[in-house]
């Protein structure tokens, strides 16, 4: 099989100077007053039933750059501002093609902090980059190797809560390329006590990564209750001090993640997910911090990229699809199924892991329809709802 061409992202931490850190600090003001600027335009004009695109609102760009209140514009490179145009362009295309919600104004203190470099600012010779406006090249540690011959395409130079500095290269991957293929399928069903069971009756522990922190985490949160609101400089240090206790929750869950997707990719051909809301299910007080720390969406958003970049298939089952009350080897379904009963016998005479039994229903459902390319739910008692259905990987960067 050809090898797919793929675009990879890959990140790495770096170590500013003074003189770097206050430029990069500079660019991320910026960025964030051009965006807003331009946000509240397109806001103002859409009041008026206008549209305004990219095109006009870098020509208010120009025209910014040349008043006395906004000259500081001109301080920092001009493509980082340009690119924040295009990335507003971009969210109201979302907003328009009813993919996302209306854009909101960044915030100084919450907004992330970032900057993006196209080739016409930066410069990448024999391993070292340099920025637009900085006469040093950053000092990255190179964790990891880019694929050799590499050029990036683009740059994006962040900032995390916690104060740590990260640089991303955006390059082309010419080893990325399909896998051999396993002609295996696996029906996964997620869950809080195990954070995955598998249709083979593996099952893997939730390792709960916030509550192995969340005494550290409660210690920092009082710690910053207790100092006085604004921009002190006591206050900041407590800030960064829970920050980094979330950083490090967020590192291990994602390591844990990358490497159970990279797992289920390589062995498997085909893998069936339960097509799950869980923007919708973190709305119960009760489960949204647990479901929260399971981070399904990021499994599933790891599961469909790595998939389609080496030619894996991944198919999500309708949620309204009976997968713990049915039968995996009878196909009788049961009127109810208490969240509390974890084990269940069939009137067939099978006994049932709730979990495994799942699993095994969403494999089937999974490859019925990769198969026949129909809904496979038993009918309900009440219409309604949708038939169990294929979907299409799209191609994510990591």
């Amino acid at each position: 099989m050809k090898a797919i061409p793929a675009k990879r992202a890959f990140k790495y931490r770096f170590y500013p100077t003074d003189a770097q850190a206050a430029e990069l600090s500079r660019t991320f003001g910026c960025v964030r007053k051009v965006y807003n600027l331009a946000l509240a335009a397109r806001t103002e004009a859409w009041t008026r039933q206008e549209r305004v695109n990219y095109i006009q609102t870098s020509a208010m760009l120009t025209a910014w750059k040349k008043t006395e209140e906004l000259a500081y514009l001109n301080e920092v490179s001009s493509v980082p501002l340009q690119q924040a145009l295009r990335h507003l362009q971009t969210a109201f295309t979302n907003f328009f093609g009813k993919r996302a919600r209306y854009p909101r104004f960044k915030s100084r203190k919450k907004s992330r902090k970032s900057a993006e470099y196209t080739t016409s600012a930066f410069r990448f010779r024999d391993g070292k980059l340099t920025l637009a406006k900085m006469a040093e090249p950053l000092d990255i540690v190179w964790s990891r190797p880019l694929p050799e011959g590499a050029q990036p395409s683009t740059v994006t130079v962040s900032q995390d809560a916690a104060g740590r500095w990260y640089v991303s290269l955006l390059v082309e991957d010419p080893t990325v390329q399909p896998l051999p293929a396993a002609g295996t399928a696996v029906g996964v069903d997620v869950g809080l006590d195990h954070l995955l069971t598998l249709s083979t009756g593996e099952k893997v522990a939730n390792p709960r990564h916030e509550r192995r922190d969340r005494t550290r985490l409660a210690k920092a949160q009082r710690q910053l209750a207790r100092t006085a609101k604004g921009d002190g400089a006591n206050r900041r240090k407590a800030r960064e001090k829970v920050a980094k206790v979330y950083a490090r929750i967020a590192d291990r869950r994602r390591d844990h993640l990358h490497k159970l997707t990279t797992r289920l990719v390589r062995e498997n051909q085909t893998i069936v997910i339960e097509d799950l809301t869980v923007r919708n299910m973190v709305k119960n007080s009760r489960l949204a911090r647990a479901i929260s720390d399971a981070a399904w969406a990021d499994f599933r958003s790891m599961l469909e990229y790595k998939a389609h970049w080496y030619g894996r298939e991944v198919i999500a089952v309708d949620r309204w699809f009976p997968s713990s009350k049915l039968c995996s080897a009878c196909g009788t379904l049961r009127d109810k199924l208490p969240l509390n009963v974890r084990t269940w016998t069939c009137d067939c005479g099978t006994t049932h892991d709730r979990d495994v039994n799942a699993a095994k229903n969403l494999k089937a459902a999974g490859l019925a329809v990769s198969v026949w390319g129909a809904g496979v739910r038993p009918q309900r008692s009440s219409p309604g709802g949708q038939s169990a259905m294929k979907q299409k990987s799209p191609r994510r960067e990591p």
